[in-house]
């Protein structure tokens, strides 16, 4: 470990997130190992599935959230990645821009991928509601019934090595359970019905008003990039 990377952890844990400095290669190596992430690009019939999902989500009428959308909120990111990032749901810079996670809490995310080694570009990021909810609230049971089916094809098509769930609402929905985020957060868990590894951390929305819990997002992150490598 570096003297760069020390540096990192030291301002992390505490203040900021430090973005990694690419190698003289100019290639984005993985944290603390030789190996690179090679995006392969999906077959013909993966992309074409991707595309017709994509349109199946545009049109969606399933529940009430439909009337006070601008677009939905597909996903963004590379559909052959091996890393899966779900949220909770589109805010209202998502709803207009079509992209999850952007503004502070999206650049604050690109901070925590790059902390492992991570593009935004290398991975796929998404949210358990492609819709949004009005006036940012959780999503109502009924809601996440309808756009669970979308999600599970995304996981179907994506087959990830690991998910990351940021937030309660995410990591609660995704495991199907009541417990808190704190319970949840520091374990290595399994999506639903697979053997793809999941771990829980904190949003970085809540990260940006409570920056004192950035060291266990830390400790999150190195547990999933450690669960990552062993997958």
């Amino acid at each position: 470990m570096d003297s760069r990377q020390l540096h990192y952890l030291e301002t992390m844990g505490i203040q900021v997130w430090q973005q990694r400095q690419p190698t003289s290669t100019g290639k984005k190596p993985l944290v603390e190992t030789g190996e690179e992430l090679i995006p392969l690009a999906p077959s013909a019939e993966v992309a074409s599935e991707w595309e017709e999902l994509a349109v199946q989500v545009a049109s969606c009428t399933a529940c009430l959230l439909h009337c006070g959308r601008t677009q939905t909120v597909f996903g963004v990111g590379d559909q052959a990645a091996k890393w899966l990032i779900v949220g909770e749901a589109p805010g209202v810079e998502e709803d207009r821009q079509g992209e999850p996670f952007v503004g502070r809490a999206g650049q604050l995310l690109n901070a925590m991928l790059e902390a492992v080694g991570l593009q935004r570009g290398q991975v796929y990021i998404a949210n358990i509601l492609k819709c949004r909810p009005p006036n940012n609230r959780d999503p109502l049971p009924e809601e996440v019934a309808h756009c669970e089916p979308y999600l599970r094809r995304q996981v179907a098509l994506l087959r990830p090595r690991i998910i990351l769930a940021v937030g309660r609402v995410a990591g609660q929905n995704l495991l199907k359970s009541s417990l808190p985020l704190g319970r949840l957060r520091g374990s290595v868990h399994q999506y639903p019905e697979t053997t793809i590894p999941l771990v829980v951390t904190y949003h970085p929305a809540y990260l940006l008003r409570a920056p004192r819990e950035k060291r266990r997002a830390w400790q999150d992150l190195q547990l999933a990039h450690k669960v990552y490598r062993e997958f």
